[in-house]
């Protein structure tokens, strides 16, 4: 029987360098993307199939998807580089356009090459106000203003298109705030808060025990509730990846 192939989309962000090597232990043929042929190397060093493209280019994401024809796509695409402070929505509207327009890309990419789920990385701090903490199905802030309704278009726009593209099955991870290795942060700021560690293993348990649906990824804390990813993947913010 072959390994299940899976197309990891942001193979070299944060959360994907860590993702990469839980695939490729849990004996998953891992295809990662970047936009860099310099990262290639760091890529096939880890037993990935490097695939460089750029994911503004519609053309070139559906041709690597039909190279690979892969079973799943996990996408954990951020445009996170050169955040300036002094200049927020401009540094948000990065983001939010790879995750309308990027998403958008891979999602009719994977419909064309028949892959049967796509799991994508969201946040789980785009709830409208109400009681907390919020579970999955609380409305997201869609009268939001300011840099936090750029923030949240890009949100609905990737939750839309990954939970709503039949016949593709879609799962949506929001993500606390990331920490660790990676991320620019060695502790937790800003609740709600995650481990990057923690994040990438929601995404293997997510691969390996769910079919469909949205679930928070998120250290314990009054804002938002991680009951469901608990009780569903058996996941814990206390997971780590193995330094060794």
């Amino acid at each position: 029987m072959h390994a299940q192939k899976v197309f990891l989309a942001g193979a070299t962000g944060a959360i994907g360098q860590r993702l990469v090597r839980l695939l490729v232990d849990a004996g998953y043929d891992v295809f990662g993307t970047t936009r860099f042929e310099a990262k290639a190397a760091a890529l096939e060093a880890a037993r990935v199939e490097p695939i460089v493209v750029d994911m503004f280019d519609a053309a070139s994401v559906a041709r690597a998807l039909a190279a690979v024809r892969p079973h799943v796509v996990i996408h954990q695409l951020t445009d996170l580089s050169g955040l300036d402070a002094s200049r927020p929505a401009e540094a948000l509207g990065r983001n939010a356009h790879i995750r309308i327009e990027g998403t958008s890309n891979l999602v009719a990419a994977a419909l064309t090459a028949g892959v049967s789920r796509i799991i994508a990385q969201s946040i789980a701090w785009a709830y409208a106000p109400g009681p907390q903490p919020h579970a999955e199905e609380d409305p997201l802030d869609l009268s939001a203003e300011g840099t936090r309704a750029i923030t949240v278009r890009g949100v609905v726009a990737l939750e839309r298109l990954t939970l709503h593209s039949p016949p593709l099955a879609g799962i949506v991870l929001r993500y606390g705030r990331l920490y660790g290795p990676g991320t620019g942060r060695d502790a937790p700021v800003e609740p709600p808060v995650l481990h990057v560690d923690a994040a990438a293993y929601a995404a293997l348990l997510a691969l390996e025990r769910s079919e469909s649906g949205v679930f928070n990824i998120a250290e314990d804390c009054d804002l938002v509730s991680n009951r469901k990813a608990r009780n569903e993947l058996d996941w814990s913010p206390a997971l780590r990846v193995d330094a060794s």
